[in-house]
Order: C-alpha cells, then structure tokens, then sequence
C-alpha cells in the first residue's frame, strides 16, 4: 500500500473523502529549473544549467485562463522565475487578473547582471514578494546556498527595505525558512521571533511574516539523503510526527501547480515527479484545454513525499498548516532517536547523555545485579539517586530501561515502590522484560516498581495524584520536553509537602539558538534542548520552589568536530540538582539556626553533603539559613538531624554562597 495511504488508514482517515479537489483558489505556476544557485534541498533540481524553461506560448495560454476565470492568487515560482526570458512580459500582463501576484526569489536573483532593476520593477506591479531564507546565520545560509549567498541575500533584503517593502502598504515581504537538514521546521511563531530579533537587530531589516516549509524527500534532497543512508529514518520521521489535524488544510485541495510544460499537478511536488493530471479518457490535462469542470471534485494524487506536508506542524507553500503539534508529533524524533536509531551508548555521538560522573561504591554494587541489557540500552547524564529512599514512593521521569528505578527500588525495599515513566516503547519492553528477574535477585518476594507509558509534562493523565510521591528522580532527560514549564509543574504537583525532586540533567550557559533546538542529533544527544541555568531557575519560581541546590557540575566535552563546530561557544554542564516542595525565602536568611548531622544516614557514616558547599561533619554544629534548616528539619532528613533554634529572630541576610571558580559561578538560587 502507499505509505501515505496506510498512514491515513492508521488515523482513520478516509482519502477518497479528504483529498478531493475544492474550488480553485491558486494557480502556481513553475516557470523552469533555471537558477542562479544550485540549493542542496531543491526538489526541481535548479541550477545555473537548468533547460527546462516555459515558453512564451505556455504563458500566453496562463494568461487566457485567467482572463476568463476568476482565480484569486497567481503564484509564481520555478528555480530562479526571474531569469525566465518571458518573467517581466508575464508580471505586467498577469496583474490586473488576480488579486494577489506572488513572486517566489531567492534574493540573490537581484544582482545578476542585468537584473539590477528588479527591486523597483516588484514594487512598480506590487508584486507580494515570498523570499528564501533558510536561517539568519551567515554559516548556516552559505552551508545550504553557497558562499556568499547570506551577505547577498542581506543587501538585497535592505534594498527592497528602502523602496518600502515590508514597511509600505501593499508591499508584503515574507521570508520563507527551511530546515538545514533533515528535520522538521520548529514553531512557526518561535521562529519568527528569533529571525526577528537577530535580522533586525544585526542588519535593520524588516519583513511581514516568516513561513516555515518542510523539506520534501524527492529528487536531489533524497538523493542527498540516500548518499549518507538517512532517506529511511527522514521518512520514519515523517510518519512518526504525522499531524492529523494538518489534514483539513492541506493546500492541494484549492490549489493547481503548472509545469514549465504546460501539464498540470496537483501540486509542486508531484510537478517534480512528472505525476500530470489527466482527464476521464487519460489524457493529459493542459492550461489551453482546462475547465474550472475538469478539477471538480478530483481525487489528489498522493506518494509517500505528502507526510511531508502533514508532518509535525504541517506545511504549504504558505508556510505551517496548523499552530499547534499532536502529541505524538512533538515527540516523534525523540522516540526515534531513543527507540530506533540509537541501539547501545555507542551510538552516541557525544558524551552529554553518558558522562563520567560514576556511581557511588554503594549503588555501583546494586547495579551489579541490574540485567546487561538494561545497562546497555540506558543513557544518562549522572547519578541521580538521592540517600533515604527506605519505604518512599520514587518517581522516575523518563526511566528508558529502567536502570534508576531498579537502584531507587532495592533502596526503597519492599515497604517502598518505585514508578517508572516513559514515552518510547522500546526502552519500556526492556524495563518490563527483566522485572521478574529483578525482584528476584534483589531478595524481594513480589515486584515493587510498574512502568508506565506517558508524558511527562501530564502525569494526571497517567493517574499519578496530587501529593503522591516522596521523591522525583530523572536522569538526563527534561532537556527533551517539549513544554519544561509544564514538566516542572507536573513535578510539584504530585509531590508531596517536603518531598524531593533529585535529577541530573544538562544545562547551558546561554539560550540555544532556534535552529540548533532543531537538529534532531543535537536534541537527541540532550544539547539541543539544553536549558540555559537562568531560565532554568525562573521556570522553578513559576513552580512556586523559590530555592534549588546544585549538589554536583562538571563540563561536557565535546568530541566530535563536527558538533563542536555547530556549538561554537556554548558551554554545556551536566548538573545534578535538588529542589525540595517547601515554603522557602527568595533568599538566605538569618535567623541563628545551626544544624547537626547525627551520622546515622547509610552509607554516609561521617558526613553528608546536601549541596556542594554545605557539607555536615557528624556531631559538628554548624550555622545555616532559615531555607537550609528546613530542607533538614521538614524533609525526609529531619530524623538525621538536629536543628538548633528557631526563627523567632530575625538577624538579616544569611551569607551561604560557596567560594566559587570563574567558571562555577552562577545566580542559580537562593544559596547558589
């Protein structure tokens, strides 16, 4: 069956009644495969060489037809149409006959010789100009387009600027971005916020919109694609993000794509695949011959190349069919990456989701007895098991193959139970295989940890209640939501009063650019989606935890070339955190209070550490703030502990920060 088709079928989707032709509203037309650049993602193959160029005849039949029939958009594409010998005779003649006239540039059209005057010619026609700009990275644009392009692109985009586009009136100037690979287009609001500061505030360049099109796998981006063995898993990404609330506003339903020929498509993309259109006798389906009778109704052609349009956030030749993503589009790549494509930590390509920060000698000896499998298929970034966990109820927010959840639960013993949550069915079928085996080996009598598939920005919609856990653990993970602030939430829900979120992740020192959050290798080894600290500590105040302790930092090296490269000058961490479910200050806070480490927490016999700067000697009185005084006296850790003093007094500002490197220093909380 085509792909397409049984993805419909999978969504009970019917095809013969959704993809079936509607009233005419655009007519594309592809004026040939001539162009000034030669772009690595060009399903029509243009190029400096291209000899497909539509005659002045096939013109002249366009413009009959619309003479005679009220369409509403003229769209205008094909290479490079600009170079097209018979563009400007087509333009004057077209613009009385539609209400809108869409030229598709590459920018970079504007300075070929002979072709200084275009700028005043769009405005003179007020042509609504839509212009490729696949990122506002100067080494991003050139890696796709060729040297130079971005510099060139800039200067043209500045000259439309001066004669009024994007700033007067009828003169609409939008930019149309792609990814640089082979991923899906983010947000098409995000977007346009990032292309909007850095355009504006690096070159003073206005534009209308931004529209995001999705890279489709035919002609030379599949064989791009093919030549580095990735054409397989494009395609599994595009089933696997396959939105089906884009499926209502597909473009081909109102809209016809004329070849440099002639012929008919449905679309741009069938044009490029040669799948003409043809009447009730087969044949073909022509401008001079077509009736507005000829198309009604028709059912659409459809390949595999369509989950392109209705991937993720959908595309058209307008940009994003629909604001938001199923939820299984939002994390299609990462169960991809984490279920298919990854098999071993081997397969990593860096070290962020595998760092050196090694267990402790206690839980190295627990996870002795954790099955070989589940070690191997397991990645994480640190050791995330907190002490005390005798009798609580553990959660483990992206468990994979359930590593942590097995430690958390010999800690837990069998008084206690631990939960395991996941999204990627392929890392739960190990955890769940070995769970007989498990209890077996840790002495227990019956299991005491489930697994459950979900989300972790919803935990309610997996049942977890209100209250209903004692400690959160995650191990390099919440770097892969969608949605932090959500997760965050969801975290502090079902905590209960006092309980503990314990996690390692990777964060950054400063926000990752839009198109990195993008590059499905990047997120997927947990760079990507790397939080920057700062931001890191406002999602915690939105939570309503106003304090966090970093209990351990080291860097991340990057080693492959190529990634670091891309990176530039980030710097990434991996991080293990603790943030406790209590009314804590904003600040450390004075109020004479001392703690004392009784020595009684297993395997901590002499001291214990609570962060990385409050470390308490056994028997050893030592002066906290009010926060530190409750995480020891209104948490688990209250029987391990004597605090001396109330806050009855208040004497100022409590002076708790660690004497820290250039490099360590942060703002992260109330005492870090």
């Amino acid at each position: 069956m085509n792909t397409f088709l049984s993805v419909l079928e999978k969504h009970d989707i019917k095809y013969k009644d959704t993809f079936k032709r509607g009233a005419l509203t655009t007519l594309q037309v592809n004026m040939g495969n001539l162009c000034n650049q030669s772009c690595r993602h060009c399903h029509i193959e243009a190029s400096a060489q291209g000899k497909n160029i539509m005659g002045k005849g096939a013109i002249e039949d366009i413009l009959i037809f619309l003479s005679r029939n009220n369409i509403e958009t003229l769209d205008i594409t094909g290479g490079a149409p600009e170079l097209n010998p018979h563009f400007d005779f087509f333009i004057a003649n077209a613009r009385g006959l539609v209400k809108g006239l869409i030229v598709r540039s590459n920018l970079t059209v504007c300075f070929e010789a002979g072709k200084e005057y275009l700028p005043e010619f769009f405005r003179k026609y007020k042509v609504y100009l839509i212009c490729s700009l696949p990122c506002y990275s100067e080494k991003n644009v050139d890696s796709q387009r060729g040297n130079g392009v971005f510099q060139k692109s800039i200067a043209a985009l500045k000259a439309l600027n001066k004669i009024g586009y994007a700033i007067d009136e009828g003169l609409k100037l939008d930019l149309a971005y792609n990814p640089l690979g082979a991923y899906l287009p983010a947000g098409q609001e995000e977007l346009e916020k990032a292309y909007r500061l850095n355009l504006s505030g690096d070159y003073a360049i206005s534009f209308n919109r931004l529209i995001t099109l999705t890279n489709v796998p035919i002609k030379r981006f599949k064989n791009q694609l093919e030549s580095s063995s990735g054409y397989d898993a494009y395609l599994r990404l595009l089933k696997d993000n396959f939105n089906p609330d884009t499926v209502t506003h597909i473009m081909c339903r109102n809209f016809l794509s004329v070849g440099y020929d002639g012929l008919l498509y449905d679309c741009d993309f069938n044009q490029a695949l040669g799948w003409a259109l043809k009447d009730a006798k087969g044949n073909f389906l022509t401008m001079r011959s077509l009736t507005l009778d000829d198309l009604k109704e028709k059912e659409i052609i459809v390949g595999e190349h369509c989950l392109s349009c209705t991937a993720g956030f959908g595309s058209s030749c307008q940009g994003a069919l629909n604001s938001h993503q199923s939820a299984e589009s939002k994390y299609g790549s990462v169960k991809d990456y984490y279920g298919k494509i990854l098999k071993t930590k081997q397969d990593l390509k860096t070290n962020a989701c595998c760092t050196a920060d090694s267990l402790p000698k206690h839980l190295r000896e627990i996870a002795s007895l954790i099955e070989p499998e589940i070690q191997e298929k397991f990645y994480g970034c640190g050791s995330p098991i907190p002490p005390c966990l005798e009798g609580c109820h553990v959660l483990d927010l992206g468990c994979g193959t359930g590593r942590d959840v097995y430690i958390a639960s010999y800690l837990a013993g069998e008084n206690g139970f631990v939960t395991g949550v996941d999204m990627t069915d392929e890392q739960l079928e190990i955890a769940r295989k070995h769970m007989n085996n498990q209890t077996r080996k840790f002495g227990f009598n019956k299991p005491n940890v489930e697994f459950k598939k979900g989300y972790i920005e919803n935990l309610k919609e997996i049942g977890i209640k209100d209250g209903s856990i004692d400690v959160v653990i995650s191990n390099c993970v919440i770097n892969l939501s969608p949605d932090k602030e959500a997760a965050f939430r969801e975290i502090f829900r079902v905590l209960k009063k006092g309980g503990e979120l314990y996690f390692s992740d990777v964060f950054s020192d400063r926000r990752i650019p839009a198109e990195l959050k993008q590059d499905p290798i990047l997120f997927g080894e947990c760079l990507g989606g790397a939080l920057y600290l700062e931001d890191f500590r406002r999602i915690l105040q939105k939570s309503g935890c106003l304090d966090y302790r970093i209990a351990r930092k080291s860097k991340i090296a990057i080693s492959d070339p190529k990634i670091e490269e891309k990176l530039g000058e980030i710097n990434f961490y991996s991080l293990t955190i603790r943030a406790f479910r209590l009314d804590l200050e904003d600040a450390c806070e004075d109020y004479g209070q001392m703690a004392v480490y009784l020595g009684t927490i297993p395997e901590h016999p002499h001291q214990f550490a609570l962060d990385d700067h409050h470390i308490f000697l056994k028997g050893k009185p030592q002066a906290v703030c009010g926060n530190t005084a409750d995480m020891l006296d209104k948490a688990r850790f209250s029987k391990h502990f004597k605090i001396i003093g109330r806050k009855d007094t208040h004497y100022g500002i409590f002076n708790c920060a660690p004497k820290q490197s250039e490099e360590n220093k942060s703002s992260g909380s109330a005492c870090c």
